[in-house]
């Protein structure tokens, strides 16, 4: 008998390697800007939560305290009890005053220009004002 040997090779030739990562380029070209559109918001809704949630606090306070922290104690006041305020019941959150989902600092001003307080997360540019993932994010 005769042994017939075969000259099959096995691999990928250039040309397929190309054309799969051009596939797989324009698949990241459409995804990519989507999937980050949809972190930014994320961001915003985070931002709105722990807003709620500090509005929540905030209301707590006034109803031990009778009145809102004021500008000057700030949202530490949520946390640890503000020199001469003897109706303190806190702490009214489990842990620190949270930043905002950027980084920075909530803005707290009571009484607000808004209602009795406002509350501000100037957004990913941290600064007052602007569109999409850099607009204000607000308690009113």
């Amino acid at each position: 008998m005769r042994k017939v040997e075969s000259s099959f090779q096995q691999g990928f030739t250039l040309l397929e390697l190309l054309v799969v990562m051009v596939i797989i380029g324009l698949l990241a070209g459409y995804v990519g800007p989507k999937y980050f559109a949809q972190i930014g918001k994320s961001e915003v809704k985070t931002a709105r939560a722990q807003i709620d949630a500090l509005g929540k606090a905030l209301d707590q306070y006034r109803l031990d305290a009778g009145h809102y922290p004021t500008t000057e104690q700030g949202l530490l006041a949520l946390n640890a009890a503000p020199a001469g305020e003897g109706r303190w019941g806190g702490p009214y959150l489990q842990k620190a005053v949270p930043l905002d989902p950027w980084g920075k600092p909530y803005q707290y001003k009571s009484p607000g220009e808004h209602g009795e307080y406002d509350l501000i997360s100037f957004g990913k540019d941290g600064q007052a004002g602007g569109q999409d993932e850099s607009a204000d994010v607000v308690n009113w």
